[in-house]
């Protein structure tokens, strides 16, 4: 059992390599994830001395990296995995012991515990203190540990406020500062990792002293909620702002569903200081309980959801549309037209268009994608929902999706449509932001490169349709120079993984309802 006090670093991967991006300049700082700030406070809680890093893609990472460490936690995302496992060897040679938390953690325990020592699904304070009093190298398989459910509280703004301010010191204008009111979904999309997670709601008595406590650290201070659905429980949000906040001096960015954005909430959200909203379309054939169209789809479905993106622009003068490319549900060129109508009808709103993916266990479709023989072992670089869809589509041959996502993302991107967008914004910060996001084209031409290879490279052709598992010499090629010096310390065969883990996997993951005294691998 470890008395002693241990050097602990703890680092937040937001992005997974380099960047010059002008718009990775300004809002990856203000992208930091909470729970490896949660995590930091804890940790000095138990005593121990705590190192926190934020990786945004400006810093030199290994410079960053540098000094003794007996504890590395590591928060990632599965498009940062690579990087995180090759950090995770580079430490364990070093003799540190490494954990793993975070999406990436839930979704791919089952591989990531080949490469770090705990891998950790749900997380409170109790299994951190197990943990490090373990702390020991468990290999060639490390733990995979949850709690038995989400905490029920967390340290809140005014005891993280030494991890955040180091964090939004590196933003050069807009420092959005990370609040959260609750966590899970109340709704049950089946290709969502909050809709496994039963919905909960912090204590509204920390909202409240967050909000004192920034006031009196910034002026003007942008919070960015981290609820998977915010306003579940409006009149409790909303009374909390009334009662301490001060009328303009806190602007605010929050995810919620259309379900929730009736026009009297609007009004409510425009009173309390809400700059920007981000509202998940998804698909005009399904999931209407969310975008409170009920039955509706196709067309019908458009006009009401456009009708009430723009009632929301009237209010709120930054909005992002979400959308899922490549559903079960979609078919034929009908939905991807059907978008375009929608872009020309709400021609204010930014739209963002995420590939169909399945990341792992974290959500019900994915044992039944798993169970089909669907899913494609993508490397999980390529996983940012962006890049790479990793389910071979039930509606569509892969030249022909591709060819549809171009046009659309051509569409969307196109500078007529920025113009168009330019001009129905409000505010110069909402048509800057979004004239910057429009700006590069690196997706569209990664996209246009895919589909070029889908016709001329039978190696990508074979991958694609699940004949082969070797990987085509493009996509290690781009893993080698994103991940730069590092690449040398990835381990063997960690490019690569099962991806029918959750498929194989018995048993689970082991649950952590006390002390962890003598850990068992699984």
């Amino acid at each position: 059992m470890h008395k002693r006090r241990l050097r602990i670093t703890i680092l937040d991967l937001v992005t997974k390599g380099p960047s010059q991006k002008t718009f990775a300049r300004v809002m990856h700082p203000n992208m930091a994830s909470i729970m490896p700030q949660v995590v930091g406070v804890w940790c000095e809680e138990l005593g121990h001395s705590v190192r926190y890093i934020c990786y945004t893609g400006f810093e030199d990472l290994e410079k960053e990296l540098l000094g003794d460490t007996d504890l590395l936690f590591i928060g990632a995302f599965s498009r940062a995995a690579q990087t995180a496992y090759a950090v995770s060897n580079l430490f364990r040679s070093r003799g540190a012991i490494t954990v793993l938390g975070g999406p990436h953690a839930r979704c791919y325990p089952q591989d990531a515990a080949k490469y770090f020592d705990y891998v950790l699904g749900l997380t409170d304070k109790t299994l951190v203190e197990d943990v490090i009093r373990d702390c020991a190298p468990h290999r060639p398989m490390g733990l995979q540990l949850q709690a038995d459910r989400q905490p029920l509280f967390l340290p809140g703004v005014k005891e993280r406020w030494k991890f955040i301010e180091q964090t939004i010191a590196k933003a050069p204008a807009l420092k959005v500062i990370p609040m959260i009111g609750s966590m899970g979904c109340p709704y049950t999309c089946s290709f969502c990792i909050d809709s496994v997670v039963d919905y909960q709601s912090l204590g509204f008595d920390q909202i409240r002293e967050d909000l004192v406590f920034l006031q009196s650290k910034l002026h003007n201070p942008w919070v960015g909620w981290h609820d998977p659905i915010f306003g579940v429980r409006f009149n409790d949000y909303m009374g909390v702002i009334d009662d301490v906040v001060r009328p303009g001096k806190v602007k605010f960015i929050a995810e919620s569903s259309l379900s929730l954005l009736s026009e009297p909430h609007l009004k409510d959200l425009q009173r309390n200081g809400f700059k920007a909203i981000l509202p998940g379309i998804e698909s005009w054939f399904s999931n209407g309980d969310k975008s409170k169209t009920g039955p509706k789809e196709g067309i019908e479905k458009v006009r009401q959801v456009s009708e009430h993106i723009n009632t929301i622009l009237r209010y709120i003068p930054y909005v992002q549309t979400n959308f899922i490319l490549g559903l079960d549900s979609d078919e034929g060129a009908e939905p991807f037209e059907l978008t375009k109508n929608f872009l020309d009808l709400s021609p204010g709103a930014y739209p963002t268009f995420s590939l169909f993916t399945a990341f792992g266990q974290a959500a019900p479709i994915n044992m039944e994608l798993q169970r089909a023989g669907r899913v494609l072992p993508i490397p999980f670089h390529f996983l940012d929902n962006k890049r790479a869809m990793n389910i071979r589509p039930k509606h569509y041959a892969w030249p022909d999706f591709y060819d549809h996502v171009l046009d659309l993302t051509g569409y969307a991107l196109s500078w007529g449509r920025v113009i168009r967008r330019f001009q129905a914004n409000r505010g110069i910060g909402t048509r800057l932001l979004n004239a910057v996001r429009a700006a590069p084209a690196s997706r569209l031409n990664w996209d246009r490169k895919v589909r070029s290879l889908l016709g001329s490279d039978p190696t990508v052709q074979r991958f694609f349709e699940g004949e082969s598992t070797d990987l085509p010499q493009v996509y290690k090629n781009r893993i080698r120079k994103n991940l730069g010096p590092l690449w040398d310390s990835l381990p063997a065969g960690a490019i690569m993984h099962d991806q029918n883990a959750y498929l194989k996997a018995t048993p689970k993951i082991q649950i952590v309802e006390s002390p962890l005294t003598q850990p068992v691998p699984l």
